[in-house]
């Protein structure tokens, strides 16, 4: 998950689409605990299976928080100008 955005051009305001099973994943948004895959206090966690992110201009940061799951790639950094 990580590599999908490589060769990808965002915009801030784009809306990038999460499509999951709300069970057994979610979407963490946070820049503090992408690199450590954790989630700080005051993280927003999504967990719709459905959910629709707006992006900011500069880095914006997902990961998953089910166990293991970001630990073994599921997260993702995306640039957005």
């Amino acid at each position: 998950m990580d590599s999908w955005p490589r060769g990808k051009r965002f915009r801030a305001g784009d809306v990038l689409v999460f499509k999951y099973n709300p069970l057994e994943h979610n979407v963490v948004v946070n820049a503090a605990g992408y690199n450590g895959c954790s989630t700080p206090r005051g993280s927003r966690v999504l967990t719709s299976g459905k959910d629709r992110l707006t992006l900011a201009r500069g880095r914006n940061y997902f990961i998953c928080s089910s166990v293991g799951h970001c630990q073994s790639g599921m997260k993702m950094a995306i640039v957005a100008a």
